[in-house]
């Protein structure tokens, strides 16, 4: 239809590239923390439990405030609760760079301020990833989620390929007014969120019905296909809040979800430190680290355009998986470094080529505040994984004094996930839901 190509190619153009820009600050200050730790952890004196476990952290408080932020972003608008998100983890991400500071003058040890700013920062968070997900599926008919939340989500790979030579230079500026380059990193890196919180709140529209930046038949478009979508959704389920939380599915999506990020976050944390250890500077490790991260580019958009196109979900989920498990695998057996790197990018492929498309799958049977609180629940429960992998990447490097056996521990959890997915029961009325009346999936737009 040339009215859904039109208006499928205003709302991306619209949205998309600035959401991607704001996730990729999110994650960019979220993970900089593994490049930090090249100078931080000797600076402070960290093992690589005490940097896994605060590095992980994170995630905990992330976890206990996901729910209710998303609920609240659900009542209050996008646009308002997620301005006041990136305004507030903009102000501790810059404090991190005063972790010496604040431990004078709190008598706090730095490791102890560490975990507090890390636990407040995931608080602050808390809410920012889901909302946008619940945002994406208002503005975008189920046909094109899958490509949709792989373009979004493509800021993940993006933030290291071009935060991590950003970062290795930053940590150049060591001595400079007399802070170190780790707190330089830290502080820069910050300032984006802060100006983009007040971006977010004068650029975004919370629904489609406000759109008044689409012309009136492509708006009267859109909230048409959506209520249509929305109702054929509660026609084969409606779920209340408390039952979208509890719900089998959404349990099983979040396990999938949390084989996935133990697999991500426990590579993201600890990736610099590997790369550092073929003998590179602080710049070379920056750029040798992106390599994973731009095949992840390539198959975030890839695999989520394939996926849509065959509107098949499940097997593009565990297939990715697989190969992620067999790439970190793989790497934890070789020592020459062009191996390894190689070994990792492929991982790489399957890490960020399955996110994109686990999000499909709440959008399928979750509407309204249910799809607020499942897609919540999915991503608290699946970030636990973002304590668990660096913690057990962490302690098992201090227990046996390599990342070898760390990695293979990543590997099987994302088997778990491999398994999970497997399990998770084929229902065609919610496949039936991602067609168009028309019965054929939608390819036309971008």
């Amino acid at each position: 239809m040339e009215i859904e190509t039109r208006t499928m190619k205003h709302v991306m153009v619209r949205l998309v590239p600035f959401l991607i820009l704001c996730y990729f600050i999110a994650y960019l200050d979220r993970v900089n923390v593994g490049f930090a730790a090249l100078q931080m952890n000797k600076a402070l004196g960290f093992s690589a439990s005490t940097f896994g476990f605060g590095a992980g952290i994170f995630f905990i408080a992330y976890f206990f405030f996901e729910v209710p932020s998303n609920l609240l972003l659900e009542r209050f608008g996008a646009r308002r609760w997620i301005a006041r998100i990136m305004f507030t983890w903009g102000i501790l991400a810059a404090a991190m760079a005063y972790i010496p500071q604040i431990s004078q003058y709190t008598g706090m040890s730095a490791a102890h301020v560490f975990y507090t700013l890390r636990i407040l920062l995931g608080i602050a968070e808390a809410g920012f990833f889901p909302g946008i997900i619940f945002l994406l599926t208002l503005w975008f008919p189920a046909a094109y989620r899958g490509r949709v939340v792989g373009y979004f989500m493509a800021a993940i790979p993006l933030s290291t390929v071009i935060g991590g030579p950003i970062s290795g230079a930053l940590l150049s500026l060591d001595g400079l007014k007399g802070m170190a380059g780790w707190q330089w990193l830290y502080l820069i890196e910050a300032l984006p969120a802060l100006v983009l919180a007040f971006v977010v709140f004068f650029y975004l529209t919370d629904k489609p019905a406000d759109a008044h930046w689409l012309p009136k038949d492509e708006r009267d478009w859109l909230v048409d296909r959506q209520a249509h979508e929305r109702q054929h959704r509660e026609a084969v389920h409606s779920f209340s809040v408390k039952e979208a939380i509890f719900n089998p599915k959404v349990l099983a999506i979040a396990l999938i979800y949390f084989g996935a990020n133990a697999t991500n976050y426990g590579l993201s944390f600890f990736l610099p430190q590997i790369v550092k250890a073929f003998g590179l500077t602080n710049l070379q490790t920056g750029f040798v680290t992106s390599l994973p991260y731009v095949v992840g580019v390539i198959s975030m958009v890839l695999w989520g355009r394939h996926s849509d196109r065959k509107l098949e979900r499940k097997w593009h989920v565990a297939l990715a998986l697989m190969v992620a498990a067999g790439g970190i695998a793989a790497s934890a057996g070789l020592d020459n470094p062009v191996l390894k790197m190689i070994a990792l990018s492929v991982a790489g492929f399957g890490i960020f080529g399955c996110l994109p498309v686990i999000w499909t799958l709440p959008a399928s049977f979750l509407s309204g505040a249910a799809a607020a609180g499942g897609i919540a629940a999915i991503n608290s429960l699946g970030n636990l994984a973002g304590f668990f992998g660096p913690y057990a990447m962490g302690w098992i490097k201090d227990s046996t004094g390599g990342f070898g056996a760390g990695l293979l521990c990543l590997a099987g959890a994302g088997l778990v996930g491999v398994g999970a997915v497997l399990l998770l029961p084929h229902d065609p009325a919610l496949e039936a839901s991602a067609r168009p009346e028309g019965g054929e999936a939608a390819v036309a737009g971008p």
